[in-house]
């Protein structure tokens, strides 16, 4: 029932168009009916005119011959033998014009211009309804001689084949022509709209997916591309209104210190404090602004990329466990992600840190481990939110709360996750897992679920 549901809007379509289709067929077959019916009418007299004159020929010819009545008897001709034949008129018919057609064409074939008269009454079997019938002179020796022919109808309906073959023609044109009107130009021209409101930096709203299915996918297109562009505005604002908010109070700080007439070598070590963390905060801002994606992936072998980045870290406190798997990543942008896992381990957990590369069926994961309590569960999704303190306290020490919102921000752009684990069976007590698709898959929506997460 809900497949017959879906299919409904298409049945619809199908047959709005196939009715503009059968529409247009009548109207352009009653136009070149109109247009083109007399010249085919013409065309049709000219063509009987070379078929009689052939037959009078033959049959004057035989004439000399033969009598009339055998003639008539072996060739089927209706012949009359008279000086006026029977039924005949001189007044004018509703098709005279076409007997004076066919009698120009008759004089242009024939060495002489026969006499023709409209016949009324009487006639062959088979006489087409409409027709006209008309009675010809023949010459003869002997005696005067008539011939019977008939003057086929016009022909209104059903109208010539040919004509009902252009006339679709012109109609599926036609129905095509309304058909890019309605289904891909006024889609497209409301779409141009839109992309004028972006470009004038405005927001519009999302457009309804209408017209071509080939419209339809630009049209979603345009509207994620309006989304991300909103998401991107929000979170300039959001960073921008961070930055104000972390930078005041160490600026305050430092500008009261300095005023001050004496400083005592605490008061310097406190100054050379705020400015660290000056630093730091403006580093993280800058990491996460950038966040890699102007860097071009390259493909290079994990375990030793790995062990480039945790180089400049004390061994007796870090452990790692490398295997050999590759994969196309950005790897500044990467090792500036993992660094801040290592050291949000190290400041907020506890060493040894442990870090684990692992090659799964169809994925990459780069495990973190410390054996501090880490991210309460029901936080998981708002730790990689940007300006997120879990904790208070942990924005004295210059952290914005950005540390795992460029990790995750990093991770989007390689079209990986980032998820969390806990347990006591594992080489620590929490881990923050990075989760790279393998090299060849292409396939980014397989980490695409932030919900992911495991616990043993």
């Amino acid at each position: 029932m809900s497949r017959f549901v879906s299919l409904r809007p298409l049945m619809l379509q199908i047959s709005a168009w196939s009715s503009v289709l059968l529409g247009s067929w009548l109207l352009c077959l009653m136009l070149m009916q109109l247009l083109f019916g007399r010249e085919l009418n013409r065309l049709q007299t000219l063509q009987l005119g070379r078929d009689l004159a052939l037959n009078i020929r033959l049959t004057e010819l035989t004439l000399e011959r033969y009598p009339p009545s055998l003639i008539k008897e072996f060739t089927g001709l209706d012949l009359v033998i008279a000086g006026q034949p029977p039924g005949s008129e001189q007044k004018a018919l509703p098709n005279d014009h076409r007997r004076r057609e066919l009698r120009q064409e008759l004089c242009s074939r024939l060495s002489h211009c026969p006499m023709l008269l409209p016949a009324t009454s009487g006639g062959t079997a088979g006489i087409q309804q409409g027709g006209q019938q008309i009675w010809i002179e023949l010459i003869s020796p002997l005696e005067p001689v008539w011939l019977r022919s008939e003057i086929p109808a016009t022909r209104r309906w059903p109208p010539d084949p040919m004509l009902m073959v252009i006339a679709l023609v012109g109609a599926v044109i036609l129905t095509g022509v309304v058909y890019l009107l309605k289904e891909v130009e006024q889609p497209l021209r409301g779409l141009e709209k839109a992309l004028a409101r972006v470009s004038e930096g405005n927001e519009p709203s999302a457009l309804p997916a209408q017209g071509a299915p080939e419209v339809q996918r630009i049209t979603r297109r345009f509207n994620s591309m309006v989304q991300r562009l909103a998401a991107n505005r929000r979170e300039r604002a959001t960073m921008l209104a961070g930055i104000a908010h972390d930078l005041r109070a160490p600026i305050t700080r430092l500008q009261f210190r300095l005023a001050l007439p004496s400083l005592d070598a605490n008061e310097r070590d406190r100054s050379r404090h705020d400015l660290e963390s000056l630093e730091r905060i403006t580093g993280q801002f800058l990491l996460y602004a950038g966040g890699g994606e102007r860097e071009s992936p390259v493909l290079c072998p994990l375990d030793l990329w790995l062990a480039e980045v945790v180089a400049s870290y004390p061994s007796e406190q870090l452990q790692l466990e490398p295997s050999a798997v590759q994969a196309r990543i950005r790897p500044v942008a990467l090792g500036r992600a993992v660094s801040n896992l290592i050291d949000n381990a190290f400041t907020y957990g506890r060493p040894p840190v442990v870090i684990r590369l692992l090659k799964h069926r169809n994925r990459i994961s780069l495990e973190v481990w410390d054996q501090g309590s880490g991210v309460p569960k029901e936080q998981w999704n708002r730790a990689l939110q940007p300006f997120q303190r879990l904790d208070d306290a942990r924005g004295q020490q210059g952290h914005c709360g950005l540390g795992l919102a460029i990790v995750n921000h990093v991770m989007q752009h390689h079209g990986g996750t980032v998820t969390f684990r806990t347990g006591t069976s594992n080489p620590g007590r929490f881990a923050v897992v990075l989760n790279l698709p393998e090299e060849g898959l292409g396939d980014e929506e397989l980490f695409r679920n932030p919900d992911l997460e495991t616990t043993s």
